[in-house]
């Protein structure tokens, strides 16, 4: 891919519109991908401190907040507009996404509370994140065609999610501190696209490379 993909987030465009984007439906809305990183990150970052252990699971409430707002509405808005722009994977990518943090803010809040004695409560937990780690991993296939940032983001976190899986089946903290880990990982390259992205859109010439396909 062209090497104007550093600016322009998630979106593939041709090569010879590096700088102005093509006047098409939806041309005049700024690219909503660094959004959509942007609150991917910081959600995933929080919570995968806690699975960490460096902050006691009793704070896993705080992150509510992030899960609605920051990684559930903002993605999803994100992905919204990623469909105005034509762009199917960064459409679908946020849109799932939003869907996935908005769906963990209320497991949490209204399910979660009246199942944790159930003795399948975890292998159920387990379930859902196995639908996300067969999701994430076909979305890196269509990753691979977008840029290296991108595809960094969807392997760390495809690993990510099979982690927390393999734990909650498990029962096991040790595969959930490595999925916490993991996530750092992830949370850390989704920044980076996603500082990347405004940071070349801003200039208006590639700064921080994403390395295209």
């Amino acid at each position: 891919m062209a090497e104007h993909t550093a600016e322009r987030g998630m979106t593939q465009q041709p090569a010879e519109r590096a700088v102005t984007p093509p006047l098409s439906a939806g041309a005049g809305i700024a690219d909503p991908g660094p959004l959509g990183l942007a609150g991917f990150a910081g959600t995933t970052f929080f919570l995968s401190v806690v699975n960490t252990g460096m902050l006691s699971a009793g704070v896993t409430g705080v992150v509510l907040g992030l899960a609605l707002f920051y990684g559930g509405i903002a993605q999803l808005l994100a992905g919204m507009w990623e469909f105005t722009k034509g762009n199917t994977f960064g459409a679908v990518a946020f849109s799932s996404y939003g869907a996935f943090w908005l769906s963990y803010w209320y497991l949490v809040n209204h399910v979660a509370g009246g199942l944790e004695s159930d003795p399948s409560f975890g292998h159920a937990v387990a379930t859902y994140l196995l639908v996300w780690t067969i999701f994430t991993a076909y979305m890196t296939i269509g990753a691979s065609r977008v840029s290296g940032a991108i595809l960094g983001v969807f392997v760390f976190l495809t690993l990510t999610f099979l982690a927390l899986t393999i734990a909650d089946y498990a029962t096991s903290t040790g595969w959930t501190k490595l999925g916490g880990w993991l996530g750092l990982i992830t949370a850390a390259v989704a920044w980076y696209a996603s500082f990347a992205a405004v940071t070349n859109s801003t200039f208006k010439r590639v700064v921080l490379p994403v390395f295209p396909r």
